[in-house]
Parts: structure tokens; C-alpha cells; sequence
């Protein structure tokens, strides 16, 4: 069976190649990547296929798409069997329920200022006055939005959404969204988004609205001290991590483009005085909702209590529209937040994923992972690991950490919405109490299908994992491997790929510890009866192939400053036909 995921340009995850890395379909069917048959095309092309879509391909069609200039390079996937009719820019429909129903910035100057009684301040992009040209872009997202993959390479793309231009035609109010946040651990006060512009809503193919930001498109009403600019090594971590996490099954933002703005940003990368110029970039992040746990906390910190009930009304109209009507609504946003929260951080610690700055204003009230800074997956393993460097002498959102710190924030937003009389106090801690019982059962969950068992075994899950820290396996590959364990095996010798994961220089002492750990785990297996091949599959669908490895992410952003974006769409893609795997 196929790999199920897509391909990037990742090294082959197979027990002859380097330590390799991973993107996996969820657990749920409906993530699961098929290959379809690739129409016969003449081979002096070059194709590309940006994305495959979350669901079975029909016979497809490469196109070559011109590119916006030499720096270009961006190729598209069109369905044949497709009929429905394509968009242009000037076809989008852009509105905004959230600057039409919630109070505003009275304000219009873009200065920066403490706001008061809003939720948003108008906010315009700040054109950089250069040549903006594309990087990349998501088929997948292109085609959610029914756009013309011909007018995405369009020069008019590129300075759309590098806030060069307006969308045309588009008269909605662009704005930044006010609110505030706990960073680590400490109330921050007014904080906002300092470097994004919504551009507002666009209506999906199914209905479904989208709101579109603009992230590094110059400074807001809440940039404090900073430029409001991105850079291309950061756009790039945004654009590809956020891709990446939604193809393995992690409720996630998603982004439509990532453009070079033409202008150079200057930054201190390490916080060490070193400062260079770095390539400017604008990401076009989408997601059903930005509101965060800090939208709630800055007007409940302030007394602005219409405004918090105000917002809490505006999530359940447009999100979570089945509370409506109900005897305490308030009480059953919170509990849908704490279930989609622990349901978010479980997966999380199911694929290896570290967030880095798990800030109370970088949780999204839908639980979909939302503002990719310094996230990086765990590789050798180590439950310490943190991706952020600021955070390395209290480790406080380390990889281990994490679900105690999303059950802090869910605290702190259930605080806020105590304080302003919508939920009472005992209601609110009777649903944070339940916390830790429903993280149990997720992570238990997902524990179990990464193991192949039908039922969890804690010795068996603690022993490997203590195996793995002891050795500082590659987790993914680690996991990825337990499917080549054959129960019906008699030797006690590690199969090929599990040894080839775990190292073949270990002592006879840690050999043996795995050998050990490997019998009981054979005779788990052979005592629930379950056939190989059954457990295979369900093993491939719970432990990711590929991961968006640092070092490749790395080469990805040093070929780009360089003008090369080859390696950033060789990340989107996958293969036409069959996908590596450990055998």
C-alpha cells in the first residue's frame, strides 16, 4: 500500500535512506491522499503538482503555468473533470462580519495607540513602493476558493497580496483585530496584531467563510516598536508548517500564497546584535475565525463587559451556531473550547509537533493551531525539546509541557468570561476539571493506533517511549517503523527498520532493553489476533512518513533569499505515482 501522504522534497522515509521525516493522513479517512491516474502529457514539460486534494483524484491534467517573472516559479494541478467556473480577483466577493457586527476603532489614523471599547482599528497594507513577485501557492487553498490558477500568476496576484493593491472591486474595511494575552505566563496587556491586515471574508466552495490576512504587510494601530514587515525565512516556516500540519490531520490555519514584497527587512535573527537585511514576504493566512483567548481577555482585563458578552454572542452566532437557544450558551462555548483544545494539543503530541509560544493570544477559540513562529517537530527524541531559543532556560511550552500549558490558557479565557458575569465560577471549574480526564482519552487514543493495538497498553507505550529518550531515536521514524514488527517473527531481533530507526551502534546493554520491550510488544500484538495488514493500515494512517524537517525547511529558505523556490514547492508536492515507506 502507497504511503498516503504528500511529498515534499523530504528525504525518502525508508530504512536505506537518511533519517527521514514525515506528513501523514489523520486517522481520518477523510485526510487520506490518493494517487490518481496522470493524464499522458509531452515530455518536454516540466510538471508540477502543487497539492493533491484531501480526497480521491479523478484523471488530472499538469498544466504549465507562466510564471509572474524569472523568480517564479509556480506550476498548478487542474482537475479535467472540474466544471465549475473559475474566479478571477475581480470575481472575489470580500465581506466582513466582523467589522459589520462588533464595534470598532473610532480612531482611523494608522498610529500606534491603546485602544478602548473595540475589537478592530481600520488598518490599510503599507505598499513597499517595489516589485513584488510570487513564491508559492497552495492549489489546494486556490481551488477552495475557486479561484483561476492563470490569474494567481498574474502580476496583480503578487501585489494583491503583498498589500501592493487592493483586491479589485473590493470595498470591505481592511483592519487589525485588538486583543490582548498572557506571554509566558505574564499579562501583556494590549497587544493585537501588529503585523497582519485582514482583508475580511470570502465565501468558500462549500459555504464556508474564510477570513484572509495579510501577514507582513506593514505596521497597525498595534505594532508597538516593530516594523509590521515578515521576512522570507519566517513566510516560509508560516507557509509550508501550516500546509503541512492540516495534511496530518491537525486542526490548523492555512495559507493561500506566500509572495516576496522586492524590499529588504532588517532583523536580528538571534537576538545576539547581529542584524542583516533579509528578503521581505507576505503570507495569505486563512482560517474560519482569527479570534483568540486574548480577543476575550483584554475587554474582560479592562471592564469592558458588554464587549466580552458582545464577542461571546458573535463566536456562537457564527461558529458555534448550535448553542443558540440553548439555557447557558456561555457555559457551552467554554466547553466546546476546552474539548476542541484538548482534541488540538493531543494531536499534537501524536505527530511530534511543538508550537514554540503557546501565548494565550495564539489560541484560536475553534482549537485549530494558529501562528507558526518558531514550531518545529521533535526528531531525536526528547520531551524538553523547545524550537524557540528565547525559551530555552525555562522550557515553559517544551514539547512536554504543552498540554499543561493549553490547560492554563483554557483557564485563563473561562477566567474572563467569570469575571464578566457570563458563566458562574463553579460552572467553569467543574468544565476545567474535566480537563485532564479528556486529554487522557485522546492521547490514550491516539497512542493506541500509533501502536497498532486495539486496545492501550500503558507498559508497552511508557517502555518505548523511555526506550526512545534513553537512545534519542528519530520519533517519526521510530513510530513509523513499528508497522515491519511481525508478531508471528520468533527471533528476538529487531526488524530492519526499527533497528535502522533506533541506531545500530548501541550497546549490548540498550540492545538488549529493546529487545526486551520488543518481545512483550509481540505478544501484545499476537494475543489481540489482528492481521498485518489491518494493523499496517491503521499504523501508516497514525504515524506521519514526513515530517517538515528543520534542515530541509533550512535549504528551502536559503535557495529562496537566492531566488530559487524550487525547494519551497518541491515541499508541496507528491510523487505521481507511489510514495516511499518503510517496508
Amino acid at each position: 500500500m502507497a504511503c498516503p501522504f504528500f511529498k515534499s522534497n523530504f528525504a525518502a522515509c525508508s530504512a536505506s535512506a537518511e533519517r527521514a521525516s514525515v506528513m501523514h493522513s489523520s486517522v481520518r479517512s477523510s485526510y487520506t491522499l490518493h494517487c490518481g491516474r496522470q493524464a499522458v502529457l509531452p515530455p518536454t514539460y516540466m510538471w508540477r503538482s502543487l497539492f493533491a486534494t484531501g480526497r480521491s483524484l479523478t484523471t488530472s491534467l499538469r498544466v504549465p503555468v507562466a510564471s509572474v517573472d524569472k523568480r517564479c516559479f509556480a506550476m498548478a494541478q487542474v482537475h479535467a473533470a472540474t466544471a465549475t467556473r473559475l474566479k478571477s480577483l475581480e470575481d472575489l466577493q470580500v465581506t466582513s462580519s466582523y467589522t459589520s457586527e462588533l464595534p470598532g476603532d473610532p480612531v482611523t489614523e494608522n498610529r500606534l495607540r491603546q485602544v478602548e471599547n473595540a475589537f478592530w482599528s481600520a488598518a490599510s497594507p503599507t505598499a513597499t513602493q517595489t516589485d513584488p513577485y510570487l513564491v508559492a501557492f497552495s492549489q489546494e487553498m486556490a481551488e477552495e476558493l475557486e479561484l483561476d490558477p492563470a490569474d494567481i500568476t498574474r502580476s496583480l496576484f503578487a501585489e494583491v497580496f503583498t498589500g501592493n493593491a487592493s483586491i479589485p472591486g473590493s470595498s470591505s474595511q481592511t483592519y487589525a483585530m485588538r486583543y490582548g494575552g498572557h506571554q509566558f505566563g505574564s499579562w501583556a496587556g494590549q497587544l493585537g496584531d501588529g503585523r497582519v491586515v485582514n482583508l475580511g471574508e470570502v465565501e468558500g466552495r462549500n459555504g464556508q467563510k474564510w477570513e484572509l490576512q495579510l501577514k507582513g504587510a506593514g505596521k497597525t494601530p498595534y505594532s508597538r516598536m516593530a516594523d509590521g514587515r515578515a521576512v522570507m525565512r519566517s513566510s516560509i516556516r508560516e507557509f509550508i508548517g501550516s500546509e503541512a500540519m492540516f495534511h496530518l490531520g491537525v486542526p490548523t490555519s492555512r495559507a493561500l500564497s506566500i509572495a516576496g514584497t522586492g524590499a529588504n527587512v532588517v532583523r536580528d535573527m538571534f537576538y545576539n546584535g547581529d542584524i542583516k537585511y533579509e528578503p521581505g514576504a507576505v503570507v495569505c493566512r486563512m482560517a474560519h475565525s482569527w479570534v483568540r483567548f486574548g480577543s476575550f481577555q483584554l475587554p474582560a482585563a479592562l471592564e469592558e463587559n458588554d464587549l466580552v458578552k458582545q464577542l461571546a454572542d458573535y463566536v456562537i452566532k457564527h461558529h458555534y451556531s448550535h448553542l443558540q437557544g440553548k439555557p447557558d450558551p456561555y457555559l457551552g462555548l467554554l466547553q466546546e473550547v476546552i474539548s476542541r483544545s484538548v482534541k488540538l494539543v493531543a494531536k499534537w503530541q501524536a505527530v511530534g509537533f511543538t508550537h514554540g509560544v503557546l501565548n494565550t493570544d495564539n489560541m484560536s477559540i475553534l482549537g485549530e493551531t494558529i501562528d507558526y513562529g518558531p514550531f518545529g517537530f521533535i526528531e531525536r527524541f526528547d520531551p524538553n525539546f523547545t524550537p524557540n531559543t528565547t525559551d530555552f532556560a525555562g522550557r515553559r511550552y517544551a514539547f512536554r509541557n504543552q498540554p499543561q500549558v493549553v490547560q492554563w490558557n483554557l483557564m485563563a479565557l473561562a477566567t474572563s468570561l467569570v469575571t464578566v458575569g457570563l458563566i458562574e465560577k463553579e460552572a467553569a471549574e467543574e468544565a476545567l476539571s474535566l480537563f485532564s480526564q479528556h486529554l487522557n482519552t485522546q492521547y490514550t487514543a491516539n497512542m493506541t493506533a500509533k501502536l497498532g493495538l486495539q486496545k492501550y497498553d500503558k507498559d508497552i507505550a511508557v517502555e518505548l517511549l523511555t526506550n526512545m529518550y534513553e537512545d534519542k531515536t528519530d520519533f517519526t521514524n521510530t513510530f513509523r517503523s513499528l508497522a515491519s514488527v511481525q508478531p508471528e517473527d520468533s527471533s528476538d531481533d529487531l526488524p530492519g527498520p526499527l533497528q535502522e530507526a533506533v541506531g545500530t551502534e548501541l550497546t549490548p546493554e540498550r540492545q538488549q532493553a529493546w529487545k526486551q520491550w520488543l518481545g512483550q510488544y509481540k505478544a501484545a500484538l499476537k494475543a489481540e489476533g489482528q492481521s498485518h495488514e489491518q494493523r499496517k493500515q491503521m499504523q501508516d494512517s497514525a504515524n506521519p512518513c514526513y515530517i517538515p524537517r528543520n534542515h530541509l525547511l533550512q535549504k528551502a529558505i536559503e535557495q529562496a533569499e537566492a531566488g530559487d523556490f524550487s525547494e519551497v514547492t518541491g515541499f508541496l508536492c507528491k510523487p505521481d505515482n507511489s510514495q516511499h515507506q518503510i517496508a
